[in-house]
């Protein structure tokens, strides 16, 4: 919690300063976002927070943070909105959900999915590109043992390199301990990319040069966007092992597929209560997934900041978020956006 302070002291220095300003109304006061460094939840939540600045006048601001700092920040009403929530996933959040101190709203982004990933060529080859198969039996988690030269990690050429999440992900955890459960923690190296764009960097890289490359991943993405990924098969899922992977200091996680997938937005039940209207149009909001993983594409590969790359998306598919709103709301935000 002390770690968690510090990070935010700098977003929060403006309560400081409260004692020394003109008092505004609660009305005023800047709702806080999380801050989401991978593309869909900033785009979510530029396209989140666009609609209540411009249909109902309420200002916003983001805080950063890790998903766990985050969802803390969240159960303490520090921050109010997080845009894309896995909702129930880590115990910082079931604590939270619990205790009534959070809630998820809406399904915002029906066909989201995990898990462990690689290139199309690795199994199937590439004719046109000159690319062999390299592991053409690879089908499920459990075959990956016997491919572990195939996915060499180069500082370690003894074992294979896994592509995990950035620490503080609460996927990272889970990922570290399915390495465990799987038995592949003598095998291959559970590399952490420093962020989201790290994380992406390398993927991409490693597949436009047509190399071999085992990572996490997810959907909604860019990746999912761009480029041929196989979804290798896990165990089915079970609720009692879930439990034991989302434990970072279980000693003995046992394996199973993740929890199914459910994005929502996630907020603080006094933010619910004081705005009960935003609340509403926050359990209407459905980001078709295609439509979504193209735009997310496009932000990627021509580096468009989040704002104007929700701002696009709003533009070419006015139709999605107006079925979101009170007509009187939409009109306001199409107004802004002409």
């Amino acid at each position: 919690m002390n770690g968690f302070r510090r990070l935010l002291a700098a977003g929060l220095t403006t309560f400081g300063l409260m004692t020394v300003m003109p008092a505004v109304s609660a009305a005023q006061a800047p709702i806080h976002f999380a801050d989401l460094n991978w593309e869909s939840g900033s785009l979510i939540t530029d396209v989140l927070r666009i609609i209540v600045e411009k249909g109902y006048g309420l200002p916003t601001d983001t805080l950063p943070g890790t998903t766990i700092t985050l969802e803390t920040a969240l159960a303490n009403n520090d921050i109010q909105v997080i845009g894309e929530e896995w909702a129930g996933r880590s115990p910082v959040w079931v604590k939270a959900e619990a205790e009534g101190k959070v809630a998820s709203l809406g399904d915002t982004v029906k066909g989201a999915t995990e898990g462990w990933w690689v290139p199309e060529y690795v199994i199937k080859g590439d004719p046109a590109k000159g690319i062999k198969p390299l592991a053409p039996d690879l089908r499920s988690v459990s075959d990956l043992k016997k491919y572990k030269d195939v996915f060499k990690d180069p500082e370690s050429p003894s074992k294979g390199r896994f592509l995990n999440s950035p620490i503080g992900w609460t996927s990272e955890v889970v990922n570290k301990q399915k390495l465990t459960a799987y038995g592949l923690q003598d095998d291959f190296t559970n590399f952490r990319s420093g962020s989201g764009a790290a994380l992406d960097a390398e993927i991409s890289s490693s597949i436009r040069r047509g190399k071999p490359v085992l990572f996490y991943y997810w959907s909604p993405t860019p990746l999912l966007g761009k480029f041929k990924l196989i979804q290798l098969e896990e165990p089915p899922f079970d609720a009692e092992a879930w439990k034991t992977l989302t434990d970072a200091d279980n000693p003995n996680p046992k394996p199973t597929r993740s929890l199914a997938s459910k994005l929502s937005i996630g907020v603080s039940t006094p933010f619910q209560k004081q705005y009960p209207q935003i609340a509403e149009f926050f359990s209407k909001v459905d980001f078709p997934i295609d439509d979504l993983n193209k735009a997310l594409a496009e932000m990627s590969e021509k580096h468009t900041p989040p704002r104007d790359a929700a701002t696009a998306f709003m533009k070419a598919h006015p139709d999605v978020w107006q079925s979101w709103l009170p007509k009187d709301v939409a009109d306001k935000v199409s107004a802004d956006l002409k």
